[in-house]
């Protein structure tokens, strides 16, 4: 069996299917890239039992066959050939001859025979959404899902569909992200994805790609994502997913308008008097037209002040630093709104206008 492929195709799609590669696993050939060639086609999956990526790319192909191929080696070995084409032959002692220009060398491989079989997914009746929605509602959420494993349904993602409203949910018992879009999709859908699966999709798009889709294939165990040519298939988090509508507050007592910049600078101040031995709340007070930010700790303090529009009443509040700046920059929006019902009650942050995005913060208790 031999195949020929173009270098510059050939390593973007194996640095892509690497990032399902497994690390160390008990089943050798999960550390590999399985490489299966058919007529004038290659197609190259990587695989760690939890997430899946597979693609294919155009071939000159004598015969077929299958191998798995070290991914670190496979990966650095193509790359470094001296010429824009490769060639690959599979030897009968299962080793790669692999040719560019003036170079030649060869690799041991393992038998496909061992490498699991992807889940098989329906792919009947998608959910579209285009990809820079996609990877907007990713980036707007991720930061919320929980990085303990106490609560396993935390560490991933709500997708919830209904009526052609997508809500994608992360939570952690801290905070919660909330990002909403319209989609042509009527029917009921309700399921939990790994963070880690998001954040690869993230990765394999590209930026101001709106006139591309994303489809997505959904059974009862796992889910495929149908992207720029790649195969995501993902294995869904079992188990009942926090009510979050419950947790979001219907009414308010104070409502400000704030430049998110400005309160992004002031609480990047703050983080210079915190570390793991510097932990203190920062003070925020809203009244008059101002916010006023305070941060003490044995390091230093900081007193600072900007200007807001503010409704209602006055009300000083504590803020988790991080957790402040996490929701802050998630929000991709020049002025955000924030809505408050006391000192002890959650805080409620939305865009301007609208509310395509909802984050919700606990506050720290003042001393």
């Amino acid at each position: 069996m031999k195949f020929s492929c173009n270098k510059q195709f050939l390593c973007e799609a194996i640095t892509n299917v690497s990032r399902a590669v497994a690390s160390k696993s008990t089943i050798p050939a999960l550390e590999g890239i399985k490489v299966k060639v058919t007529p004038n086609q290659l197609e190259l999956t990587g695989y760690d039992l939890e997430i899946g990526i597979r693609t294919s790319l155009m071939a000159i192909t004598e015969g077929e066959g299958e191998f798995v191929a070290d991914a670190r080696i496979f990966s650095e070995m193509t790359r470094k050939m001296s010429d824009d084409v490769i060639v690959f032959e599979l030897n009968p002692n299962m080793t790669v001859t692999i040719s560019s220009g003036n170079t030649q060398c060869s690799i041991a491989t393992m038998s496909a025979e061992d490498y699991p079989d992807l889940p098989e997914v329906n792919t009947e009746n998608p959910i579209k959404i285009s990809q820079d929605k996609f990877k907007s509602m990713i980036s707007q959420t991720s930061y919320a899902v929980a990085s303990s494993e106490i609560k396993p349904i935390f560490t991933g993602e709500l997708f919830d569909i209904e009526n052609g409203k997508f809500n994608m949910v992360a939570m952690d018992g801290f905070r919660l992200a909330i990002r909403s879009e319209n989609i042509e999709y009527i029917e009921k859908n309700y399921f939990v994805v790994p963070k880690k699966t998001l954040l690869e999709l993230s990765g394999l798009m590209k930026d101001n790609d709106g006139k591309r889709e994303c489809n997505i294939y959904i059974n009862p165990k796992n889910v495929i994502f149908d992207i720029n040519g790649y195969f995501v298939i993902s294995r869904l988090i079992d188990g009942e997913f926090h009510n979050y509508k419950k947790s979001i507050p219907a009414d308010f007592k104070t409502e400000v308008l704030l430049n998110t910049k400005d309160f992004i600078t002031s609480m990047e101040r703050c983080s210079l008097l915190l570390n793991s031995k510097n932990q203190s709340p920062v003070k925020c007070s809203f009244e008059n037209g101002e916010v006023h930010i305070e941060c003490k700790t044995s390091i230093g303090e900081i007193d600072d002040t900007f200007n807001a529009e503010i409704e209602g009443q006055p009300i000083t509040i504590g803020f988790n630093n991080k957790f402040a700046l996490d929701a802050l920059r998630a929000s991709e929006s020049d002025k955000i709104k924030i809505q408050l019902s006391g000192s002890t009650k959650v805080i409620k942050i939305l865009p301007p206008e609208g509310e395509d995005f909802i984050f919700l913060l606990m506050p720290i208790q003042l001393r």
